[in-house]
């Protein structure tokens, strides 16, 4: 029984029966059956129905908003524009894939050759909670535009949205079966994708998911991209506009309520400005409106689950105790629901747990540096790479440290780091591999095909 439960109440919106393994492989075996068929339309008659769906996700935006707040506590203005991301990545690769896709000129010596590309197929996709539009459609869009199917095992607690999202491309004309919801919990992956039609595999969640997920397709030798987990450290210079800078920082870090992969995790900070940036950023983490996510004002809303937001409390608590101060928030609250407090530490070091830990709620971490090395070192001293930024007002400085000094897929300038569906996304060292969203999100699930035509025998 897959059980989805408002994290705002604790109380239980739905159950949902899972697929027997018989039902799952029935499932496959119709998702190979449609993308046959699929893989065969022109990029027009599929370019049609992504568009189509972007207009469901926009006439539905409401709704699937409401849905989003019900099931892992999203603030219900952040879940209309999410819906409205998802129909802007539906649209860029209707609008882009067959140019993304062109088949390529190789100068070799033959009459003709040139790199083609085609679908591989049946690709599962495992898929987490934070986002539960987001992190799908920006895998599927590219996905069935370059002419693949789609399997989705969503994480539990959102089955709605996944029945949701498979019903969005239902009503826009995609062949039933060809984008399919597997309502399975996470020990069935493994068997899945030991399915013979089934010939990838992406991946957004935590560092253990990864891993096994990999081992398995690393086992069966399938192509898989993986973005896991990120520890994103925001550089502040001395010569940063610092109140700007920290305005910048707390919204980063509480984007979806402090649940994002590429939310600003730690602060690395010069000692020049330290302290002034500690003052601001603790104004502007304590602006926040924490409260009903149904409320049009409410920022910040409970975490998805109430052992997420333990863990969480677990983690300052045992900062804390390893020498952090706490400047700001740092209690349980004792009502119903799985809210935490916007919260900043300060005095925290690399080995500390706000240091070496993902904290993946509404938690800042501020670290001291001495120089612009130093905080350079403290922000590659973690195991993870997925985005990182700096502050200064010297744009050629920071934009050489963000291309050549910070270890991330995405390092930003004077900014907090953000998916768009025109840039590539993606991490590096324990943040995974590949990479999503434009021309290269596109290429990770296709056959890069040599073709060379000699000349004619006899």
């Amino acid at each position: 029984m897959l059980t989805s439960r408002n994290p705002a109440t604790g109380e239980v919106i739905a159950e949902y029966d899972e697929h027997t393994d018989a039902h799952v492989r029935a499932l496959i075996d119709e998702a190979h059956d449609r993308q046959q068929e699929w893989r065969r339309t022109s990029f027009a008659h599929r370019a049609g129905i992504l568009r189509a769906a972007a207009d469901e996700l926009e006439q539905r935006s409401d709704e699937l908003a409401a849905l989003m707040t019900a099931e892992m506590g999203k603030p219900i203005s952040d879940g209309r524009g999410e819906a409205e991301k998802c129909a802007w990545v539906c649209r860029h690769y209707a609008d882009h894939a067959e140019s993304m896709l062109a088949d390529v000129p190789l100068d070799a010596d033959r009459a003709t050759s040139y790199l083609h590309h085609e679908p591989l197929g049946l690709v599962l996709a495992v898929m987490p909670w934070n986002f539960p539009l987001w992190q799908v459609f920006r895998f599927a869009a590219p996905a069935l535009m370059a002419g693949n199917g789609a399997l989705l095992k969503h994480a539990s607690n959102v089955t709605g949205c996944a029945i949701a999202i498979e019903d969005v491309f239902v009503a826009a004309g995609a062949p039933p079966g060809l984008f399919r919801t597997l309502r399975i919990g996470s020990d069935k992956v493994e068997s899945v994708l030991e399915h013979d039609l089934v010939r990838a595999a992406t991946l957004t969640g935590s560092v253990p998911a990864g891993s096994a997920v990999a081992a398995t397709a690393g086992r069966l030798l399938k192509k898989t991209v993986l973005e896991l987990g990120g520890s994103d450290p925001y550089v502040v210079l001395a010569d940063a506009d610092v109140e700007a800078a920290a305005e910048t920082c707390a919204t980063s870090r509480l984007i979806n309520s402090g649940q994002s992969c590429i939310a600003a995790k730690r602060f690395v900070v010069v000692d020049e400005v330290h302290d002034r940036f500690v003052e601001a950023l603790v104004a502007e983490m304590g602006a926040a409106v924490v409260g009903d996510p149904t409320e049009e004002a409410t920022t910040v809303g409970p975490m998805a689950q109430e052992s997420l937001r333990d863990d969480l409390h677990d983690q300052v608590e045992r900062s804390i105790g390893e020498g952090a101060s706490l400047r700001l928030g740092g209690q349980k609250p004792t009502g119903p629901g799985a809210f935490y407090p916007p919260t900043v530490l300060t005095g925290v070091t690399p080995e500390m747990v706000a240091g070496a830990e993902e904290l993946f709620g509404p938690v800042a971490a501020v670290l001291r540096a001495d120089d612009e090395a130093d905080a350079i070192r403290i922000a590659n001293e973690t195991r993870f790479g997925l985005g990182a930024a700096v502050f200064t007002e010297d744009l050629e400085r920071g934009e050489r440290i963000a291309a050549r000094e910070l270890e991330a897929g995405c390092c930003f300038v004077n900014d907090f780091v953000a998916s768009d569906p025109r840039l590539p996304f993606g991490g590096v060292k324990d943040s995974g591999y590949g990479r999503e969203l434009s021309h290269l999100g596109i290429g990770e699930f296709v056959n890069q095909k040599t073709v060379v035509v000699g000349k004619k025998i006899g």
